[in-house]
């Protein structure tokens, strides 16, 4: 392992972690596909293929990226903003639509699909975290500060909220907590908080009262998840993936039903994904399930390690925001599976099948090696200039 981690550079525990992860999803997910060979067809080598092929893609950004200097990263925070911004414009007008929601955007000769919001939700946290800085001293003004700090969060999950609430929602709450980590007053942020509430009541009353505009083309089927879960019991058919979710937690029991003879996974429409951690359990169990949670806490304790060790802020809110975003996923994605969540369209990072999502996510963990590895250099520069003092 020492062989291979010295071309690695940056943290190591993160690279083990990682590596982990990502060979790991190659196993689960040739196991987790049986339901979308019956909708889809094809075979489960085919979907471990193309599986394996966004792994490489993501592997092969991951190791770039974190050769790059971090300085790079802040540099180009604008233009990947404004890109972000670009590409959800476009997968709003003419996006592929998939179940109803128009969040895909096809690539053109190699029929993949990219899903906009993914590449925006890293956008926005390199964005913010550049801006927090910015206007540092600005913080305690509406016009100074405040705004310009906003208008693009507001901008970025104003655009996804339309085709997906949940990332929306999850993704304006990441960029809340990196606001209050970047010192906003918390009295800002309340008040920001209740205005968004109060847009969000004013925006349903208006749909409801002049449905002909379809203002909110997926509202009833965000009505639909929440009272279900409020009443899964009483319809069973509606809420079909989410008990089989549960029942399949229940029969993974200690130990699992093994690797491949999980049952339940076959019924659950998005084993694979947003339903991945059902599915893990039914075949791993409860001790390899926690198993996974320590692995995601340690990912996150290493990245704060990063972002405590960094001498400039903005690379220490950059790793915290992409921390509390890699943890958010896998957190909601399990509170889904076990019922304490509505169902949402959120996937476990570096695990689950998925293309621009499994490439974003090693996005992400390749800058905050990036600016891991540049805390190195400097450590053995200062390290060799004290050596050469005496």
């Amino acid at each position: 392992m020492k062989e291979y981690l010295k071309y690695l550079k940056g943290d190591p525990v993160i690279w083990v972690v990682s590596l982990l992860l990502l060979s790991f999803s190659l196993v689960t997910v040739y196991s987790f596909v049986p339901i979308l060979v019956k909708m889809e067809g094809g075979s489960p080598i085919q979907y471990l293929y193309k599986h394996f092929f966004y792994v490489l893609i993501g592997f092969f950004f991951m190791y770039w990226i974190h050769k790059r200097d971090s300085k790079y990263i802040s540099q180009l925070a604008k233009f990947s903003f404004y890109l972000a911004v670009a590409l959800l414009i476009y997968t709003l007008f003419f996006g592929s639509k998939i179940n109803d929601a128009g969040r895909w955007i096809k690539i053109p000769f190699i029929g993949l699909t990219f899903q906009s919001s993914d590449f925006a939700k890293v956008a926005i946290i390199v964005y913010l975290s550049r801006l927090l800085v910015k206007y540092e001293d600005d913080l305690n003004s509406w016009r100074d500060g405040i705004v310009h700090i906003f208008w693009p969060v507001a901008l970025i999950c104003g655009l996804i909220v339309k085709d997906n609430f949940s990332t929306a929602a999850l993704l304006f709450a990441i960029c809340m907590t990196v606001m209050f980590i970047g010192k906003v007053p918390i009295k800002k942020l309340i008040i920001i908080l209740l205005g968004i509430v109060l847009i969000g009541f004013l925006a349903v009353g208006l749909h409801k009262a002049a449905p002909d505009l379809n203002l909110l083309p997926r509202y009833q089927t965000w009505e639909n998840r929440i009272f279900n879960k409020l009443e899964d019991d009483k319809d069973i058919l509606s809420n079909a993936q989410a008990l089989n979710s549960r029942l399949a937690i229940n029969n993974g029991k200690i130990f699992g039903q093994g690797v491949g003879d999980g049952k339940l996974k076959e019924y659950i429409p998005e084993a694979y994904a947003d339903f991945y951690y059902a599915s893990f359990v039914e075949e791993f169990g409860l001790f390899w399930a926690l198993f996974l949670v320590i692995a995601y806490l340690i990912l996150l304790h290493r990245i704060i390690r990063v972002a405590l060790n960094a001498e400039k802020i903005f690379e220490t809110y950059l790793c915290l925001g992409i921390g509390v975003l890699l943890l958010s996923q896998a957190s909601v994605n399990m509170l889904v599976c076990t019922g304490v969540f509505p169902v949402t369209g959120q996937n476990m990072p570096l695990l689950a099948m998925g293309g621009s999502a499994l490439i974003m996510a090693c996005v992400s963990i390749g800058i905050v090696q990036s600016i891991a590895h540049n805390q190195q250099k400097k450590s053995k520069s200062k390290t060799v200039n004290s050596f050469e003092e005496l």
